[in-house]
């Protein structure tokens, strides 16, 4: 069984949590851990889990609202983190000690009631990556933080059962921000972060009778909306509009299950 919960998504933090079951065995994946030590620990409770109960960090890239406090974790808990080297160079090589584990484009990481499979995708970061989560049955991909899907993006996320995707902003409320020139041109680029309709182009994509589960992640809470972010998907989809999920940046989702 796989199942996943996010636990915040938004300019001020993203984190979810990917979880497999087998039998009696349970593996956790916290997938970005952008906040501090105290605030996981309360979005983790409200989840109904600890720290001690994720088995595995894995970073996507070295912005400050997806790494949060990895380090701590890793040092202070022992627990493993991921990332590419490109990450580990860009946050300045911190001493991870014997928890640092590389990780690279289309190398599945095990953790032993799912698999995860990173892939590159184009954003202004050093070695961007995100990934794709499976039990061997159904499978999630998690994909935020990219200016536009690529081929290889795109491969990765075919038949997928659920989906969390990128729905960052409406280039109509971006242009009319208060945001300075170059910023704007950053969000809106092709290394910058998806757009409502190239999320929904992205999906209409991908789309298969398969995909039963899609959630809007990463919202700007000045140049988007949960309503606008939910109509461009579920037209896309050729669903009832309530049928997509939103990730809140304070309440992240409920659990949601893959498959």
């Amino acid at each position: 069984m796989l199942r996943f919960k996010n636990l915040g998504s938004g300019s001020t933090g993203n984190a979810t949590v990917v979880e497999g079951a087998r039998g009696t065995q349970v593996s956790r994946l916290l997938v970005d851990c952008g906040f501090g030590i105290r605030q996981l620990q309360s979005r983790l409770e409200l989840a109904a889990l600890s720290i001690e109960d994720i088995d595995a960090v894995f970073i996507t890239h070295e912005h400050s609202d997806h790494v949060g406090c990895a380090q701590k974790l890793a040092v202070r808990y022992g627990i493993p983190v991921w990332m590419s080297a490109g990450t580990h160079a860009a946050l300045g090589a911190p001493d991870l000690g014997e928890w640092l584990r590389v990780a690279r484009d289309m190398e599945p990481i095990d953790l032993a009631t799912f698999t995860a499979l990173p892939f590159t995708v184009p954003h202004d970061a050093r070695e961007p990556l995100q990934l794709r989560c499976s039990d061997g049955t159904a499978s999630l991909c998690v994909m935020t933080d990219l200016g536009h899907a690529s081929d290889h993006v795109l491969r990765q996320l075919e038949g997928c059962h659920a989906l969390m995707i990128e729905a960052n902003h409406d280039p109509d409320l971006l242009a009319a921000s208060s945001y300075p020139t170059f910023l704007k041109r950053r969000v809106g680029g092709r290394f910058g972060h998806l757009a409502n309709a190239a999320s929904a182009d992205i999906v209409r994509a991908v789309r298969h009778d398969g995909l039963q589960c899609v959630v809007a992640a990463h919202l700007s809470a000045r140049n988007n909306a949960p309503a606008l972010a939910r109509q461009a998907l579920s037209e896309a989809l050729g669903w009832a509009e309530e049928r997509v999920a939103v990730a809140d940046p304070l309440d992240g989702t409920d659990w949601l299950s893959v498959g």
